[in-house]
C-alpha cells in the first residue's frame, strides 16, 4: 500500500529501468566482492558511462545528459539504496562533485576534465574534512601558497569517499591566512601530481565496498589553471552546493528505509512464533503500521523538496530539514525492523544486518544531525 507519486514521468521511469539494469549485471553480482576488497572494480566506472549513467547534468558537447532535472539522480540514488549497493559512489560523483565542475570551471577546465567525467575514465572525489576539523569548515588548515604560476599545496584530509579511486580531488584549501570563512579556494589536485599521498583504505563498520581514505598533500605544485572558480570564494561555492547533497543524501535514506520496511513486512508474514506468524501478534502489527505512516509522511515532504530542487527553489533549510528527517528516519526504522528479525538480524547475510551498519554513517557525513539542527534554528531565532 503506497501513495501514487507524481514526481516522474515516463522518461524518469524509462531511465530507472536501465538503472535497474545495470544494478543487475555490472554491481550486485560482484559486490560481495567488493566488500572484502574494500573498493569496486575501476571498470564498473566506464560501465556506468556506457550507460549514461554519469554526467546526467553535463552537457551534450562533454559526452553528458545535458539536462539538468535532478530527478534523474533521484532516481538512481533510490535504486542503489533500495539494493544497498553502497560501494559504488555514482552520487558522490554526479550530484557533489559535478555541480564544482559544471558551475565554475572555465572552457578549458570544462574540455579537459569533463568528457572524462562523463566516460567514467575521470573518478572524482572532494576533499573537505580534515583530521581535526569536522564539520567545521572554518577550521581548514590544509594551506595553497600562491607561487606564481602555481600554488604549494601542503595538508591532510580525511573520511575522503573515492580517495583511492580518484584520479582528480576538489581540495579545499586555505589561500590566505585569515581565519574563519574567509581565504579559502578550491584547487582540482590530479592523480601522479608530485607529492600527492594516499594513505590506508579506512576500515569503516559499515559500507565496506567504498574506499575512504585518507590524502596527504606534502607541497604538491597545483597549476594556476586548476583553480576552481575565484580565489578566496570556496565558503561561497560550498554553501550553495550542499543543499543539493544533503537532497541526495536524504533521498537515498528514505529509499533506503522503505525498503527495509518491505523486507521486515514480508519476513513477520512468514516467521512464526508461538504457532503462528509473527504479523498475527498486535504489537509486530503496530510497529509495521508506525513505520510504514513515518515513511510515508517522510516520502511526501522529500518528494516535495525534490520538486521545489528542480525548480532551482530549495533553500538550504529545507534541505537541512529534510536531510536530517529521513537520515535520523533510516536509522531509527532499521534499528527497529532489526529488532523484529530477532537473532536473524544480527546474521550478516540478511539484509537488515547489512543495512544496519551502512546506514549508521548517514546522520554523521554531508553534515551531522546536530548541525543539521543549527542550521534550522538559526533560521528562525537568529
Amino acid at each position: 500500500m503506497t501513495l501514487e507519486r507524481d514526481l516522474y514521468g515516463p522518461d524518469h521511469e524509462a531511465f530507472r529501468e536501465t538503472v535497474r539494469a545495470f544494478l543487475t549485471k555490472e554491481v550486485l553480482p560482484h559486490h560481495p566482492r567488493w566488500e572484502k576488497d574494500g573498493v569496486v572494480d575501476r571498470e564498473v566506472w566506464r560501465s556506468a558511462g556506457r550507460q549514461g549513467l554519469l554526467g546526467m547534468a553535463v552537457g551534450e558537447e562533454y559526452g553528458g545528459g545535458g539536462t539538468g532535472d535532478f530527478r534523474y539522480s533521484a532516481v538512481l540514488i533510490e535504486e542503489f539504496a533500495r539494493v544497498g549497493a553502497s560501494g559504488l559512489a555514482l552520487s558522490l560523483h554526479n550530484d557533489i562533485v559535478g555541480p564544482y565542475l559544471t558551475r565554475l570551471a572555465d572552457d578549458e577546465q570544462k574540455r579537459r576534465w569533463l568528457p572524462g567525467f562523463t566516460s567514467g575514465d575521470i573518478v572524482t572525489a572532494i576533499a573537505m574534512t580534515e583530521p581535526g576539523t569536522g564539520s567545521d569548515l572554518r577550521g581548514i588548515r590544509t594551506t595553497a601558497t600562491d607561487q606564481g604560476d602555481h600554488y604549494l599545496l601542503n595538508g591532510a584530509k580525511t573520511f575522503i569517499s573515492n580517495g583511492i579511486l580518484a584520479d582528480l580531488v576538489v581540495v579545499v584549501a586555505r589561500t590566505t591566512p585569515e581565519g574563519g570563512s574567509a581565504g579559502q579556494s578550491l584547487l582540482v589536485v590530479e592523480r601522479g601530481m608530485r607529492g600527492f599521498e594516499r594513505g590506508r583504505n579506512l576500515d569503516k563498520i559499515g559500507q565496506k565496498a567504498q574506499d575512504t581514505a585518507e590524502l596527504f598533500f606534502d607541497d604538491v605544485r597545483v597549476p594556476r589553471e586548476n583553480l576552481l572558480g575565484e580565489e578566496n570564494q570556496a565558503f561561497t561555492y560550498l554553501m550553495g552546493n550542499l543543499a543539493q547533497e544533503r537532497l541526495a543524501i536524504a533521498v537515498g535514506a528514505a529509499a533506503a528505509a522503505e525498503e527495509i520496511l518491505d523486507v521486515t513486512t514480508r519476513y513477520v508474514k512468514e516467521r512464526e512464533a508461538f504457532g503462528r506468524p509473527l504479523a498475527k501478534l498486535q504489537h509486530i502489527r503496530f510497529e509495521i503500521a508506525e513505520m510504514a505512516t513515518e515513511t510515508a509522511v517522510t516520502r511526501t515532504f522529500l518528494d516535495r523538496c525534490v520538486t521545489e530542487h528542480s525548480q532551482g527553489r530549495l533553500d538550504a533549510v529545507h534541505a537541512s530539514m529534510t536531510k536530517w528527517w529521513a537520515t535520523e528516519l533510516q536509522k531509527r526504522i532499521v534499528d527497529r525492523c532489526l529488532q523484529l528479525h530477532g537473532g536473524y538480524g544480527y546474521m550478516s547475510e540478511f539484509p537488515v544486518a547489512r543495512a544496519f551498519l551502512d546506514s549508521r554513517v548517514q546522520t554523521i557525513y554531508g553534515g551531522t544531525t546536530e548541525i543539521m539542527k543549527e542550521i534550522i534554528g538559526r533560521s528562525l531565532l537568529g
